[in-house]
């Protein structure tokens, strides 16, 4: 069994043999229980976990992968891995960002480009409030520098953060709440169904709050609960 991931590593995939990720860890529990060998093939950009599926690299895709409209139509999803949605985050001693209304009054980072850039739009931040140049991944230094007063991220890279900087706070979440799960081929049904089994299998274990607490800390399970219900 062969599994695709972002090559940078992070919370969900990693190479580390300490940390290996909260999905490695799913796939290497599935990948021992049908007697297979985990082989992870590291790929350089989100655009080319899709085509990299369909060539026949890979079994599957994995690590932090969202289910959106446009992957669906061409891809195979499993059932929720991890729960995600677009949350407002600034840092002590500045405010929770609350609502809208106080989102719009903030200097709001964002990575041009991307679907946190569309929910900062969405949600009616002024142009002029917005800063769209920080890269990839540099959300939480702005707001340690000072450079912004509130960013949008996904839910599972706020609790990251918030891991990481306790002076992290995640307040209003935007949108609709949405998954990460892993993607297959349209015709392995029958990967898919013992994947999904697999899954349901596991959210009625304590093993998937032992891995959410494992990296995302303590208080990520009360935040993955939020998302869903405001």
């Amino acid at each position: 069994m062969a599994a695709v991931a972002t090559a940078a590593p992070d919370e969900f995939f990693s190479l580390s043999a300490d940390a290996p990720g909260f999905d490695h860890e799913m796939l290497e529990s599935f990948a021992k229980l049908h007697r297979l060998e985990l082989q992870v093939v590291p790929i350089e950009s989100w655009d080319s976990l899709v085509p990299a599926l369909r060539d026949g690299k890979a079994d599957v895709v994995a690590g932090r992968f969202t289910v959106t409209d446009a992957r669906h139509k061409v891809i195979e999803f499993t059932v929720e891995v991890f729960p995600t949605r677009n949350a407002v985050v600034s840092r002590k001693p500045r405010r929770v960002v609350e609502t809208l209304q106080q989102l719009r009054t903030e200097r709001v980072g964002t990575v041009k480009g991307t679907s946190m850039a569309e929910a900062v739009a969405a949600a009616g931040v002024p142009p002029e409030n917005v800063d769209d140049s920080i890269a990839s991944g540099g959300l939480p230094d702005a707001l340690k520098q000072g450079r912004i007063t509130a960013a949008v991220l996904g839910l599972e890279s706020a609790v990251t953060a918030q891991k990481l900087d306790p002076q992290i706070q995640i307040g209003l979440f935007l949108g609709k709440p949405g998954s990460l799960a892993y993607g297959v081929r349209r015709e392995d049904l029958n990967l898919l169904a013992e994947l999904n089994r697999f899954l349901e299998n596991v959210r009625r274990t304590p093993t998937w709050s032992r891995l959410v607490v494992k990296y995302f800390g303590e208080a990520g399970l009360d935040i993955l609960k939020r998302a869903r219900t405001e």
